[in-house]
């Protein structure tokens, strides 16, 4: 609150309009997006998809980008959060983000997991969502190893002096959302809240169901607070607070989940000749997991662990310059982000009490440096550029204990570790004419283990997986060509590309139950024991294709992603080689018309398809193909008043999210179907 407040005052003290030059415009925005960046497969969501989708879900409104994968096909009402990770073209086969995410800058990642808390992420207060597909990120920052995500707040122009909405659904749901907008000296002040709550459904498909099955509730809410004030000519101050609170179950007692988490940021933008940005952020969070066993006639669900604490911190910086050269532009600087993390939980529970105890955590520290130049010169763009990054994994710790008399069962401190990597990127676009772009591009990326990789064992149901403190960093490199043919309204592209990520971390199967297993203790009959380790690589090569057009009052909108993935695996992981990482499908689509009224009407029709993909790093359990439907209509009946309706999975497909060691099949969101209000001025 103490940053919106001083913008407030800053705001206040501006000179008046008239005593101000004119040439004083202030955004709200980073800089623009770079010449070079041409020479990547781009795509971008603009705000009329973000502020009307059917199921109001960020992720959701994602899957539409050709290659966008969640480890998870649910969405944040029902799925595990620490499921929630992020990637593209199929470089997966774990839960933590491959993908930098960012909002205004400030990456998204949850500090000790890696996963995106996508409640906190509300579609109706962005402007605009940029995915750039490809590793390396240049200068977005280390950890785009699959691409970037970068997301950017919509300001008063856009959200408009007062807007709110409210739609109730199946199941008892609510959806809500309001924002309010001034402009002030100059600048701006926006105050927006959204909420969500429903007591869901069950998460186990009929006929697996047993009396411990119960609905999967969920209850979500955040509150953003943004400012922008001109501090000179050229200068303006951005001020951003986020407030979010998650809760949610999955579909059984003892099953609980529940996150709470805070960002702030301060970010410098220079519009003048010499462009330039300075970025400051915090973040906190705090989360809450309970996990529970359920006996084979699904009648008794039991407390099998408890996360009760998992605190955890971010904080970093970023410098971007931009100087006048003429045909060439450059953008060079630095960033820096410290994380740390530390689970805090209870498990081996015997009648109900648990008898153990553990805390693992650690923190890591990346810092880097970046140039990259691109040149305009008639049809050809030429774009190059590098990064060095020096990373430290230190304080690991891990203590598990009896939790009756206190005597440590394990008493661990790991050895600090840190080095160094250098990746880079570069390309070229060459507008040919009639409309006509070729590219090519090439790029090297990395990602650094998250304290929850590196740390921490868990169970899911009868299956282990023991930590790895010695994980190395993933590393990726790859290519692509791309072409693309506009023509009026109507444009379609088309990448080709092939990616390789060496040392990706993979949740490795090395033995069956029943046994003792180091790192994790024993395993029952028909558990797998599993554990994080660097594969040799997972290497994905794959076509992406979008296409849009607009015809009078009618557009239609379509993507399709096919992506290969493999595994190369050797030693103890030699039967994983060859086989596909778990949870990538080889095809992806979307298929969206839409219609757009004279008065502010508007109506789409969406169809999704996600072919079959493995559950297990063996390809044992195979998840089968889904298509779904959903729909949007949007109608106003006063000066800024609309009834607005809303239909998710229309024909209500049963969407296979999970298959657990016993067959239980998990699915993603049923039918869902919405009505409501929406006021805006």
């Amino acid at each position: 609150m103490s940053f919106t407040a001083a913008l407030f005052l800053s705001a206040l003290v501006q000179p008046a309009a008239e005593d101000r030059p004119p040439e004083i415009v202030v955004t709200g925005r980073g800089l623009e997006a770079p010449a070079g960046e041409a020479v990547y497969a781009v795509t971008i969501v603009e705000r009329e998809r973000l502020a009307l989708s059917p199921s109001s879900r960020l992720e959701n409104v994602l899957r539409a980008v050709p290659g966008f994968q969640l480890f998870r096909r649910s969405d944040a009402r029902s799925a595990n959060p620490t499921s929630q990770g992020v990637t593209l073209r199929a470089l997966g086969g774990n839960a933590a983000s491959r993908v930098l995410v960012t909002l205004d800058g400030v990456p998204q990642a949850d500090p000790f997991g890696g996963w995106i808390a996508w409640p906190a992420l509300e579609p109706r207060r962005l402007g605009q969502v940029r995915v750039v597909r490809g590793g390396g990120g240049g200068a977005a920052g280390p950890g785009a190893l699959a691409g970037s995500i970068e997301l950017e707040s919509a300001g008063p122009d856009e959200l408009g002096t007062l807007s709110a909405s409210l739609a109730g659904g199946s199941r008892n749901g609510i959806d809500a959302f309001a924002t309010a907008g001034l402009e002030l000296g100059g600048g701006s002040l926006t105050v927006s809240g959204g909420y969500a709550s429903g007591d869901g459904f069950m998460p186990i498909v009929e006929g697996q169901r047993g009396p411990a099955d119960r609905a999967s509730a969920y209850r979500q809410g955040s509150v953003a607070f943004r400012g922008v004030a001109p501090i000179g000519a050229a200068t303006e101050l951005q001020a951003n607070l986020l407030l979010f609170h998650d809760e949610r179950e999955r579909g059984t007692a003892f099953s609980d989940i529940r996150t709470d988490g805070m960002d702030a940021s301060l970010r410098l933008v220079g519009s003048g000749r010499w462009a330039w940005s300075a970025l400051a952020y915090v973040q906190t969070r705090s989360f809450y997991n309970s996990f529970a066993s359920v006996d084979a006639a699904r009648a008794l669900a039991t407390r099998t662990a408890e996360q009760y604490e998992v605190p955890s911190t971010g904080a970093g910086g970023r410098i971007e310059l931009r100087p006048p050269l003429g045909p060439v532009s450059l953008r060079v600087g630095g960033d820096v982000r410290r994380v740390s993390g530390e689970t805090r939980e209870l498990f081996a529970f015997q009648g109900g009490t648990a008898t153990r105890g553990r805390r693992a955590g650690g923190e890591t520290l990346t810092a880097g440096l970046f140039a990259e130049a691109a040149l305009e010169s008639g049809p050809l763009t030429l774009t190059g550029g590098g990064r060095l990054d020096r990373w430290r994994i230190g304080n690991g710790h891990l203590r598990e204990e009896t939790l009756a008399t206190g005597a440590a069962l394990t008493q661990q401190l790991f050895t600090d570790r840190s080095g160094w990597e250098p990746t880079a990127r570069g390309g070229l676009a060459w507008r040919a004419g009639g409309g006509v772009t070729a590219r090519l591009a090439a790029y090297l990326g990395w990602r650094l283990p998250t304290l929850n990789e590196l740390y921490r064992p868990f169970r899911v149901g009868v299956d282990a997986t023991a930590a790895n403190e010695m994980l190395a960093p993933e590393r990726l490199r790859g290519g692509e060509v791309g072409l693309e043919w506009r023509q009026g309204a109507f444009r379609v592209a088309a990448t080709a590309f092939a990616n390789r990520i060496e040392g990706a971390i993979a949740n490795v199967t090395l033995g069956t139950g029943p046994g003792t297993f180091p790192g994790v203790g024993f395993v029952a009959a028909g558990g797998a024991y599993r554990r994080r380790d660097n594969l040799d690589a997972v290497s994905s090569r794959g076509v992406e294709v979008e296409a849009s057009v607009q015809s009078g009052q009618w557009s239609l909108t379509a993507g399709y992603a096919f992506a290969d993935a493999r595994v190369s695996a050797s030693g103890a992981a030699l039967p994983l080689d060859g086989r596909h990482p778990a949870q990538t499908p080889r095809h992806s689509g979307s298929l969206t018309v839409a219609w757009t009224g004279d008065n502010g009407a508007r109506a789409s029709l969406g169809a999704h398809y996600i072919g079959a993909q493995y559950e297990d790093d063996l390809n044992r359990q195979l998840l089968p193909h889904a298509f779904t439907l959903d729909a949007t209509a949007r109608w106003p009946v006063a000066r800024g008043l609309a009834i607005e309706a809303r239909a998710e999975n229309l024909a209500d497909a049963r969407v296979a999210s999970a298959i657990s060691a016993d067959g239980l099949i998990e699915r993603a969101t049923p039918r869902t179907l919405w009505l409501g209000l929406s006021f805006s001025r």
